[in-house]
């Protein structure tokens, strides 16, 4: 899982740009009320359940977008001393927002909630130079979503390689000129970064006391040149993402019939189309060599930004929500979270999340064999935010014809490797 090892990340490597101040902390005052910013699904409900159920103090909800602008907001809020006290930070975001010292140092106060609740792999994911910064949510292992009903009339079955995947999409095609096995998306460099770590791939890593960025490694390149050949032959669907309004739109027609995405979209999946009840089905993910391997596409921790004034207040917030049955409860119960909990004592919460629209289907078990196989040994760094651009960028141009997607982790590597330089940190290629 992406491993954030404070074996191999030393604190000089991630706080050369300006690290937090692990002794300050924010006002230790009560309060009647704390402000949760987050643009997660079923933020609303969780806030909700709290208030309902705790009478100390009550939480307001700020919703906000997700993307890049969310994290600018949050460093200039850090900057002007107006952060909210508590704030989601997926895990590809983490090494960026502590490294320009957005973060709390959660290591005295949330650190044995940490290593008490959650397997190593997912204490990585929070720790980094031997520090907790933030309380983690879920996982999120990719798996592939696909229209039972239209597999089963075509006589198709789920591939279990990306060979199978190919000639799926072929028949698929064949089948029905207007429908589509399988999505490229367009706008979404988180994806393409789970595909390549599904195989094999190490976008970061460390060298001594040097970061090595390695985003056009072999293995990532094997990917490109897959899904380029898909892209080119006109087999998937180019959209923005697996969220957009184009992308629903498409389900909603059946012109997109399969797609690989993770857990969590399990949700979003039956709110946007509810009439197509019972006719959804999720599957593992294929894999270069017949072998389950998934990989994790998003995830997110709770975290207590730098000059929080109640980080008290906020952290039993964010323990009830993240280590609490009824918390958990609280997020799979609106039927439009469908995360995995990082927590394992919590996954037979799951049955909070009503599966009827898989027809009765138990999507978090295959959800949890998918986490299972994710390969160890990714890392992230500090400039994912910076490669998420880079990418995001150009994939339009992929889609378009105009680039190859090995041409675009070559000009991310280029624009990481300079961000690297640009913010005083060692790295070799």
């Amino acid at each position: 899982m992406a491993l954030l090892s404070s074996a191999v990340v030393s604190v000089s490597a991630l706080t050369a740009c300006g690290g937090a101040d692990p002794g300050a902390s924010g006002t230790k005052s009560g309060a009647d009320v704390i402000t949760f910013r987050s643009f997660v699904k079923a933020s609303d409900v969780v806030t909700a359940a709290f208030n309902k159920t705790h009478k100390d103090f009550q939480v307001k909800w700020e919703n906000v977008p997700s993307g890049t602008d969310y994290y600018t907001k949050l460093a200039s809020s850090v900057k002007a001393g107006n952060v909210p006290d508590v704030a989601v930070v997926e895990y590809n975001q983490l090494p960026d927002v502590v490294s320009q010292g957005g973060l709390e140092d959660l290591t005295e106060t949330a650190g044995q909630v940490v290593t008490g609740n959650f397997p190593p792999q997912v204490q990585q994911l929070v720790t980094l130079g031997g520090k907790t910064w933030g309380v983690p949510r879920d996982v999120a292992p990719l798996v592939l979503f696909y229209r039972k009903d239209f597999y089963d009339k075509h006589d198709l079955e789920p591939p279990k390689t990306w060979d199978d995947y190919t000639k799926l999409l072929e028949k698929v095609k064949k089948a029905d000129s207007k429908a589509r096995g399988g999505i490229f998306a367009t706008a979404d460099a988180n994806l393409l970064a789970a595909l390549a770590w599904q195989a094999g791939g190490h976008w970061y890593g460390t060298e001594g006391q040097s970061w090595k960025v390695s985003i056009d490694d072999e293995p990532s390149k094997k990917m490109a040149a897959y899904w380029t050949e898909l892209v080119s032959k006109g087999l998937v669907g180019s959209y923005n993402s697996t969220s957009d309004d184009a992308f629903f739109q498409a389900v909603q027609k059946g012109e997109v019939v399969s797609y690989i995405c993770a857990n969590w979209c399990a949700g979003a999946l039956q709110s946007t189309v509810p009439d197509q009840k019972g006719k959804w089905a999720v599957a593992t993910v294929p894999s270069w060599d017949g072998q389950p391997t998934s990989a994790m596409f998003g995830g997110s921790a709770f975290t207590v930004p730098k000059g929080a004034k109640h980080p008290e207040q906020a952290l039993e917030f964010i323990k009830w929500i993240t280590t609490d049955p009824e918390g958990m409860k609280a997020w799979l119960s609106s039927g439009t979270s469908s995360m995995l909990p990082a927590a394992p004592a919590l996954l037979s919460t799951t049955s909070a999340f009503k599966t009827d629209f898989y027809d009765g289907q138990d999507i978090f078990a295959l959800a949890s064999k998918s986490y299972e196989s994710v390969p160890s040994g990714w890392m992230w760094g500090p400039s994912a935010g910076v490669t998420g651009t880079a990418i995001s960028d150009s994939l339009g141009k992929v889609a378009g014809g105009e680039m190859t997607l090995a041409d675009v982790l070559t000009s991310a590597q280029q624009a990481t490797v300079a961000d690297f330089k640009g913010r005083g940190l060692s790295v070799v290629q």
